[in-house]
């Protein structure tokens, strides 16, 4: 447990991140703001503050598909850094041993995946050139792609995390105030940190 001597207090990180938990799930459940305040003791403005402070992305639901990719660590931090809420990351080996399922599995996958889509607003899609036309007329809205190669794509391919980049800054950027911009920079900061150790981001971000 850790703790934290301010002054004459003694301040434990573990309660503030209970505490911190508890509202956030309150909330996640319907409870508002006042309600929330009220019985965990604090004021509205400070589940406000929280929320803010936590934000990473408004607008328009993002899910991401990529496969088969060789940096998956890497799109995976990019991704959800970028606030995407739905990831689908695998390398050819993960795909081969999907495949290799019986198969009522693998369709049932494939079914859950699509019914799953159907929520969001817009889908990244990393895969060979066949599969992203495909996917396109399967789910009938907006699929932004990125082409990873001809098909039959069966080896792994390093995706390129600066273009990833500006793709997901395109669709997971509606209208977000400073507070919320500020949160997406921090939580980047992370990943980029994540992704520098790698080599694997060459450009910096503005």
């Amino acid at each position: 447990m850790r703790f934290f001597r301010i002054g004459d207090k003694i301040v434990s990180r573990e309660k503030l991140v209970e505490q911190i938990t508890g509202i956030l799930r309150d909330r996640e459940r319907g409870a508002t703001q006042a309600d929330t305040a009220k019985s965990h003791g604090v004021e509205r403005s400070f589940v406000s503050w929280l929320e803010t402070l936590g934000e990473v992305r408004r607008g328009r639901r993002v899910g991401l598909i990529a496969f088969p990719v060789a940096n998956g660590d890497e799109v995976r931090a990019l991704a959800e850094a970028h606030g995407v809420e739905f990831l689908l990351v695998m390398s050819q080996s993960e795909r081969e041993s999907l495949e290799g399922s019986p198969g009522d599995q693998v369709f049932n996958r494939v079914l859950d995946t699509l019914a799953t889509l159907k929520d969001f607003d817009v889908l990244v899609l990393l895969a060979s050139d066949w599969r992203v036309g495909t996917i396109e007329k399967i789910l009938g809205r907006e699929v932004v792609a990125l082409t990873l190669g001809p098909s039959p794509l069966r080896h792994d391919v390093v995706v390129d995390l600066a273009q990833l980049d500006d793709i997901l800054d395109g669709v997971t950027a509606p209208d977000i105030d400073t507070a919320t911009t500020k949160a997406r920079s921090s939580a980047r900061a992370k990943a980029g940190e994540l992704l520098r150790t790698t080599g694997r981001w060459t450009r910096s971000k503005k």
